[in-house]
């Protein structure tokens, strides 16, 4: 697996990837959240680069990747399919698959068609049961501020979720549970999102989901995983501890790491450690 960055054809289009790193331990194929977003988030892992290839490929309708008209493609069957016609064009016989948010669900329906060669996951603030986020975000919810959560549920209930108003409402939920780290916001906002995706899949917003994956809850499977798991999320996470804990206690011989200073980007607001973390956890599986 050579350096450098192509486009490889997948269902409905063509997705963009980025391979850095060509150490001879096992590579990282890297499944970022959204959907509808991109890779860039994930650039503190490149520093695992110095031991294997690191791949970053953005998911159709995200990135660099095409973005197609067509809601039909959004769905997570066709992102299933496009992750392995990725390993398959980049000849990733044994590849570790770290996932983040939307990526956990993708990572664990693709592992449950049983694919050959997964050596680890790595489930980063988890979303395996939307009900249990939903009920999640409420309570997060009922937490902020009278105003803000008055201003939330009016524009919901009258469908102006697109409003200035709603967005600055929204943002005290994100500075609590999204993103606590100042210095990273501003490059959160340079991630350019495919509303069209993400509202189809998921909504107009993180804490209310009203998209093709509102009933999505895989808690039920989890117990057919067998390749070593690590679940990650922040002690701020939207993807909260506790559900986190739960998820991990349905996967046999899992681990559980709760970063304290981060919310659901611990990558980011806290690099160092969760590199740190990581490349402990990719050793012991090798």
């Amino acid at each position: 697996l050579q350096p450098g960055e192509g486009f490889i054809d997948v269902t409905g289009g063509k997705a963009w990837y980025r391979v850095i790193g060509s150490g001879t331990a096992t590579p990282l194929l890297l499944l970022h959240g959204g959907p509808g977003y991109m890779s860039d988030c994930f650039e503190p892992l490149s520093a695992l680069a110095d031991e294997r290839p690191v791949v970053f490929y953005d998911q159709l309708g995200g990135g660099k990747s095409d973005w197609p008209d067509d809601v039909s493609l959004w769905n997570i069957g066709r992102f299933v399919e496009e992750l392995g016609q990725v390993r398959t064009a980049l000849g990733l016989k044994r590849v570790h698959l770290p996932g983040h948010s939307w990526g956990t669900m993708l990572a664990v329906d693709y592992m449950l068609t049983n694919p050959i060669g997964v050596v680890s996951l790595t489930l980063a603030s988890p979303a395996l049961s939307i009900p249990r986020w939903s009920e999640d975000a409420d309570r997060l919810r009922a937490a902020l501020p009278e105003d803000v959560r008055q201003t939330l549920t009016e524009h919901e209930k009258a469908g102006t979720t697109n409003s200035e108003e709603y967005r600055k409402a929204a943002m005290v939920y994100f500075q609590r549970h999204l993103c606590r780290t100042e210095e990273v916001r501003p490059k959160l906002k340079t991630l350019k999102s495919n509303k069209q995706v993400y509202r189809t899949m998921w909504g107009p917003i993180e804490f209310h989901v009203t998209g093709n994956l509102a009933d999505y809850n895989r808690t039920g499977r989890l117990r057919e995983i067998s390749v070593p798991t690590m679940f990650t999320a922040g002690r701020y996470d939207e993807a909260t501890p506790e559900a986190t804990a739960w998820y991990q206690s349905l996967v046999p011989g899992a681990s559980l790491k709760i970063f304290d200073e981060s919310a659901h980007m611990a990558f980011l607001e806290e690099p160092e450690r969760y590199v740190q973390v990581i490349r402990g956890f990719l050793k012991r599986t090798e």
